[in-house]
C-alpha cells in the first residue's frame, strides 16, 4: 500500500483525504473483509498527520459500515456481503 500524498490546500480535509483513500482500497479488496486495518501508528506514518487526524478517518470509516473496532484488539474490515439480501428471491 503506497502512501497517499495528503494535499493541505484541497477543499477536503486531511482526515476526509485518508478516508477517501482507504475506502478505495477497502472497495478494491486491497484490504479484505475481515482482515485487520493497518494500526493507529502505522497509518500517521503512512500519511504523515497526527493521531487524531488518522483517529477522525476511521470514525468516519465506521460510520460508513465500512470497518468495526473491537477495543483492545484493533480495527477490521467489516464483510458487507453478509449484509447484501440473496440475489434469488
Amino acid at each position: 500500500m503506497a502512501a497517499m500524498k495528503i494535499n493541505h490546500r484541497a477543499p477536503d480535509p486531511p482526515y476526509r483525504q485518508i478516508a477517501a483513500d482507504l475506502t478505495q482500497e477497502i472497495e478494491s479488496g486491497a484490504l479484505a473483509p475481515g482482515s485487520p486495518m493497518p494500526s493507529e501508528k502505522e497509518l500517521v506514518e503512512r500519511y504523515g498527520v497526527a493521531r487524531n487526524t488518522v483517529r477522525s478517518a476511521l470514525a468516519l470509516l465506521r460510520d460508513a459500515g465500512l470497518v468495526y473496532t473491537v477495543p483492545g484488539r484493533g480495527t477490521y474490515v467489516r464483510d458487507r456481503s453478509a449484509d447484501q439480501p440473496d440475489s434469488e428471491a
